[in-house]
């Protein structure tokens, strides 16, 4: 394989921000290469419009040598249920079943728009980062640590893994992150729910011994069990109901007083908005040029180069301008081609997931990096290199391309089901479970084959499992203790 198929490949897997880097790096050893807004860029590689109902009339084949280069939580607490409407934009599913945004309000403002309203959580940070460290290096280690933070302002990863990551001191690492858990909004930073709560207490001086035993014992206040919990902190009802009373002031997710979409740390290589029902509805899937570099050959400045090195005797000059003008061009082309593969897989991805956008997640469809590369004719591993490590924004949150393909299970009419699709059908038919007729796995089994789904017991609790939802005799236990306390409470 030649340098520049190498190229071409590495071109396809990088995102928008990892391909900018690339460009930059490029532009310093190439003096050939200029760079141009993006805002100047053209349409007819930028966007594409989708019928929901007609796919595309024909399939552009790619011929040249670029494209053979182408050819690779609130933990089970009382909070836990996510309602349709209250899905988080910005969890990428992080909750399963969630079942996506029900309502498309303002659907016809761009995407870009949306985003970009309010102060950002990373803004915020970045600017409390400034003030409380006057060293770059630790600046930067601490612009990554922001970078690694979740939906609900989590960092999960361990201090040894960041260390590791970033190429510092484990120790470094850790007396930032000292530094950083003080920021605001209080509770960022923390490694789990029970940090983040205690963070948060100690701000207020509510930190005492019995309410760390409190906050090392959640799942038992997630049970409702307060009588084993008021004997293991040493404390009488009113005591504990005052304790959980502080705990339930607290903010679990710290992140969530922010833009859903600041606290995304992808950023979106494709944007799609809903069009109009005047011109034809459907979907127009876009880059998103706010990210996309774009690069082009200084022909002027070639023109100097080459006549002063033609001019002159030394072979190697001729040989370096013709060198870098070949590489420049290939570059553009590779550029221009990645583009065009990943607005083709995209959009497919769109059409072919229609129900979704329209309807949630009960609606993905099983999808296969075979089924888009067929459709699209390219290799199933340009799918792959296209899908990987790379977000669209949507109506419905920021996903990675990845998100839309799963597996499917055939029911006995031989309709074909998304395996998320089931998931979150089983969280839904959960959240409705009355208290009194909690929903077994036998049952729920029955439910859904009544609805044309076959599953197996296992298979249920496998789902059920994964989504981290108790038994169903945990949660008739959940509701026992509930039920229990609020007879307690009234009395």
């Amino acid at each position: 394989m030649t340098p520049q198929l190498q190229q071409a490949i590495k071109l396809l897997q990088l995102n928008n921000v990892e391909l900018s880097e690339y460009i930059e790096e490029e532009l310093e050893k190439n003096p050939l290469l200029e760079k141009q807004d993006s805002v100047d860029q053209g349409s007819d590689i930028s966007s594409q419009e989708h019928e929901s109902e007609d796919a595309q009339a024909s399939k552009e084949a790619q011929k040249d040598d670029v494209d053979s280069a182408f050819n690779q939580d609130y933990e089970n607490s009382d909070n836990a249920s996510v309602d349709a409407k209250d899905f988080d934009a910005g969890s990428s599913m992080a909750d399963i079943g969630a079942g996506g945004n029900s309502k498309f309000d303002s659907t016809e403002e761009p995407f870009e728009n949306r985003i970009s309203e309010e102060k950002t959580l990373r803004e915020h940070l970045s600017g409390q980062l400034n003030v409380a460290f006057s060293k770059e290096r630790d600046r930067m280690i601490g612009a990554f640590l922001i970078d690694r933070l979740d939906e609900s302002g989590y960092l999960r990863d361990s201090a040894e893994d960041l260390s590791k990551r970033f190429g510092c001191s484990l120790e470094q690492v850790k007396n930032l992150l000292v530094s950083m858990k003080q920021f605001d909004p209080t509770g960022v930073f923390a490694g789990d729910l029970s940090e983040c709560l205690c963070l948060q207490l100690e701000e207020r001086g509510q930190l005492d011994a019995p309410m760390r035993i409190l906050i090392d014992n959640l799942q038992m206040l997630a049970d409702h069990d307060f009588k084993k919990l008021a004997d293991l902190c040493g404390a009488n009802d009113t005591y504990l109901m005052d304790m959980v009373a502080e705990v339930k002031a607290l903010n679990p997710k710290p992140a969530g007083l922010f833009d859903h979409f600041v606290v995304q740390t992808a950023v979106p290589d494709v944007l799609m908005r809903k069009l109009p029902k005047n011109i034809g509805g459907g979907w127009r899937v876009e880059l998103n040029n706010e990210t996309l570099p774009r690069v082009l050959v200084n022909q002027e400045y070639y023109t100097k180069v080459s006549e002063n090195a033609a001019r002159s005797k030394n072979k190697k000059d001729r040989e370096y301008v013709t060198t870098q003008l070949a590489s420049a061009n290939w570059l553009v082309r590779s550029l221009e081609q990645r583009a065009k593969t990943i607005l083709k897989v995209s959009s497919e991805i769109v059409e072919q997931q229609d129900a979704f956008f329209n309807y949630g997640i009960e609606f993905l469809k099983p999808l296969t990096l075979k089924d888009i590369a067929e459709c699209v004719e390219v290799h199933e591993s340009t799918v792959s290199r296209v899908t990987t490590n790379k977000y669209i924004g949507t109506p419905r949150g920021i996903f990675e391309l990845k998100f839309f393909f799963s597996t499917g299970i055939v029911s006995q009419s031989g309709i074909v089901h998304s395996a998320e699709a089931i998931k979150a059908r089983i969280k839904s038919l959960i959240n409705e479970e009355e208290p009194k007729k909690v929903l077994s796995d036998d049952k729920i089994v029955e439910t859904l084959h009544a609805e044309g789904i076959d599953l197996a017991r296992r298979t249920v609790a496998k789902y059920r499992e994964a989504m981290h939802i108790g038994s169903s005799v945990q949660r008739r236990k959940q509701k026992k203790n509930l039920e229990s306390s609020l007879l307690t409470k009234g009395t």
